[in-house]
């Protein structure tokens, strides 16, 4: 019997101090990328996949938020397109209303700090499941399909498996920024390791990890608040490569566009990425810096 995966972790659960003053009041995740909040494009990720429930993991300020925008009708401005003869204006609205069922959560205020925390927190409601996705807000992925989609086929591929994660190949001199992958001695898809910010010339290989995971329950057995790592933070990170230490963790390579949006400047890049690539107007950004130089 073939094992399906079902549900997704979303998590956005941070203050994101970098962002101050706007996220003091808007989720992260919800600053835009066109018309669409960061967030949303990670849920059609998780759609594309065939995943039936996902369960965001927000702040206590942002729940409301996300609870809001992927539930809340707005009727009476479906009302007023509709006396305005501009009802197509309100698909969009009801394209976020169609998505499969999404829980909001916050995060367990007793967990330690780190990226591992909202994934504990989310746990109660992976119970029976064989595997599930873990996703970071901060990544956005867009192209031919999505990260999500290749991990749940890697999968069903290799039944037994105990995880997969994804990275994509970067720079030579861009290493010392990321988690960096190393495979088990004599394989090309099997993951050893994960090298943190090592020194140019020294990476195990130039594949980059990021926030896109596919996980057992195993993961449990080393996700707990007693096994914090660096700066006393619980990592997901350092559970995944403890997992893989006795057991099988695949890395998935993608094959799409990989896009951060962890920090300000990255998001701009990100957001000016996307335009280039995806709004009808794209094609003018270069006609617009080179009128801003004047």
């Amino acid at each position: 019997m073939e094992k399906k995966v079902r549900k997704a972790i979303i998590t956005d659960a941070g203050f994101a101090s970098r962002y101050l003053p706007i996220t003091k009041t808007v989720p992260k995740g919800m600053l835009p990328l066109g018309n669409k909040p960061i967030m949303q494009y990670v849920v059609e990720e998780c759609v594309e996949a065939g995943i039936e429930e996902i369960i965001i993991v927000a702040t206590p300020e942002g729940k409301p938020i996300y609870e809001d925008y992927f539930n809340n009708s707005v009727n009476k401005i479906k009302k007023q397109l509709t006396v305005m003869g501009k009802v197509e204006r309100y698909e969009p609205v009801q394209a976020v209303l169609d998505f499969p069922k999404i829980v909001v959560i916050t995060q367990d205020e007793t967990l330690p700090y780190g990226n591992g925390s909202p994934v504990v927190s989310a746990q109660k409601f992976l119970e029976g499941e064989d595997a599930f996705l873990v996703l970071y807000s901060d990544d956005v992925i867009f192209g031919k399909f999505g990260d999500s989609k290749l991990m749940v086929d890697l999968y069903k591929e290799n039944p037994g498996i105990d995880g997969v994660i994804m990275a994509q190949e970067i720079e030579a001199e861009e290493v010392d920024h990321y988690g960096i992958i190393s495979f088990k001695k004599g394989s090309e898809t099997d993951l050893d390791n994960i090298i943190e910010k090592p020194e140019i010339g020294t990476e195990p290989s130039r594949l980059a990890s990021y926030g896109r995971y596919l996980l057992t329950a195993k993961i449990f057995d080393y996700l707990i608040s007693s096994n914090t790592g660096k700066d006393n933070e619980l990592w997901t990170v350092d559970a995944i490569t403890k997992v893989a230490k006795k057991g099988r963790v695949l890395v998935g390579k993608s094959e799409a566009t990989w896009l951060t949006t962890g920090d300000p400047e990255n998001y701009f890049k990100a957001h000016m990425r996307f335009v280039y690539d995806y709004e009808k107007f794209g094609n003018k950004l270069q006609f617009w810096l080179d009128e801003f130089k004047k």
